[in-house]
């Protein structure tokens, strides 16, 4: 596993739905940098989003040594990895499955679409995809 690891999906609206810091625990300032980092790459993955059919747009942006990867749904959902692995296809399976994971909670009735989610479940899944692939 990564030693350092921030997983963030973000709505087509540009709120995030779902964050977890999936690498080792970082310390609090760190944790706020990772969501920094992440969000300030929105803008690149924005522009990249419209000039390419790839849903795996890999490594978008660099800060220090971390590296922001993004995966990009049909409905413009992001998915967005904050990492220091070198693992680029262990990171597509991370982001397939876990897209997997996000059509079940979307065809769920009771869960309203760009709403957070707070499923247990969904976390404790993600987290050990997180383990297996990263």
């Amino acid at each position: 596993m990564a030693n350092t690891a921030c997983f963030i999906i973000v709505s087509r609206n540009d709120i995030p739905i779902y964050e977890a810091e999936v690498g080792s625990a970082p310390k609090e300032e760190a944790a706020h940098q990772h969501q920094f980092i992440l969000h300030a790459a929105l803008d690149i993955v924005q522009d990249l989003a419209w000039t390419t059919s790839a849903m795996f747009l890999k490594a978008v942006e660099r800060f220090n040594d971390l590296v922001v990867s993004v995966y990009v749904t049909a409905g413009h959902t992001r998915l967005m990895l904050l990492h220091d692995s070198r693992n680029e296809d262990g990171i597509k399976s991370f982001f397939q499955e876990v897209h997997e994971l996000y059509i079940k909670i979307l065809l769920n009735p009771l869960y309203l679409s760009g709403s957070r989610i707070t499923s247990s479940h969904f976390d404790t899944k993600v987290r050990a995809l997180a383990r297996k692939y990263l």
